[in-house]
């Protein structure tokens, strides 16, 4: 695994912490939104990881397989959480039901904020390796600069 690789890996954590910070950033906004276009409230998003396959063809044209290739993560998809939504009594709200109940998000404010905590620091970790690998290769090249 070379110095690039690394940073390349790093930079896959970065943009993804990133995606997950934006959706975060989306169910706390529509934390209160009881009607989005398709008519119902809005459901909290969250977002799918995996790991990103960077195995090229020359490497398995050639045979190389057995040798570690990092490969970082990526974001698939962004899916929503069907879990139940949140039920108040508000006859005089527009959007209430017949029996007076307004459904509301199923976002939980604390859990978003505690989540992009875990999400900042991960992308910071992400920035710190970063640098680090960034240092290596900088020390790499003044040692063939002398």
């Amino acid at each position: 695994m070379g110095v690039f690789s690394a940073m390349n890996v790093s930079a896959t954590g970065m943009t993804a912490q990133q995606i997950r910070m934006d959706i975060i950033s989306e169910n706390i906004a529509n934390a209160n939104t009881t009607r989005t276009e398709n008519g119902e409230a809005y459901r909290r998003k969250t977002v799918v990881f995996a790991e990103k396959d960077t195995t090229s063809f020359d490497h398995i044209l050639n045979g190389y397989l057995s040798h570690y290739q990092p490969n970082g993560v990526k974001a698939p998809k962004i899916v929503e959480d069907q879990s139940e939504l949140r039920l108040v009594y508000e006859p005089d709200n527009p959007d209430a039901n017949e029996d007076g109940y307004v459904e509301y998000p199923n976002v939980d404010t604390v859990t978003e904020m505690t989540n992009l905590i875990d999400s900042s620091r991960a992308y910071e970790a992400s920035v710190t390796a970063f640098n680090a690998s960034k240092s290596i290769a900088v020390k790499g090249m003044e040692l063939f600069k002398s």
